[in-house]
């Protein structure tokens, strides 16, 4: 298997880290569109916020995940990279996505435990642990809509890359 695979969930639910061990278990390059988006705007996520408004950020988001898409790859993508139906149907005709659900309890406790202000502003300027319900509330049928495997995205990373090597195995197995 060489299609991109793609990583979605929200902010917190383990993307980046589950990715990148995915990609060295894999011998796969590794992205995140977020971290892409960044170095090409030579600008942090708050920044673009900030200067375009969320629908700018969204249209950067858009190019980045059409311009980062290659085989071989894992890409890590922004929580929201869901909102549009356009995202989630690329991803589905251009490689397998993968849905790391976590409660809200659990991403509110990682981003607690890491706060990086810098990356993303907060979506509702509520405290973290009731913006995570909130948007979990309003994303979780485009998560579950994108995904072609969900995974339970609350255990030790290397356990959910084992478990996502399994699916993958057994996918290429049909």
């Amino acid at each position: 298997m060489t299609q991109t695979i793609f990583m979605v969930g929200a902010r917190g639910a383990g993307k980046t880290t589950v990715g990148r061990a995915l990609a060295q278990a894999l011998g796969f390059g590794f992205i995140d569109t977020d971290l892409f988006m960044q170095q090409a705007a030579q600008m942090s996520v708050a920044e673009m916020v900030e200067q375009e408004g969320w629908l700018g950020f969204r249209r950067r988001e858009t190019i980045a995940l059409q311009d980062v898409t290659q085989p071989s790859t894992i890409v890590a993508t922004g929580g929201g990279a869901i909102l549009a139906e356009e995202n989630r149907r690329f991803m589905q005709q251009h490689g397998t996505v993968i849905y790391l659900r976590s409660p809200a309890r659990v991403l509110a406790q990682r981003l607690e435990g890491s706060p990086d202000d810098t990356q993303r502003p907060t979506l509702t300027g509520r405290p973290i642990a009731e913006e995570m319900l909130e948007v979990l509330a309003a994303r979780e049928a485009l998560y579950q809509d994108a995904a072609h495997h969900v995974l339970d995205g609350t255990g030790d990373p290397q356990q959910v890359v084992a478990q996502i090597l399994g699916v993958l195995q057994r996918e290429t197995v049909k």
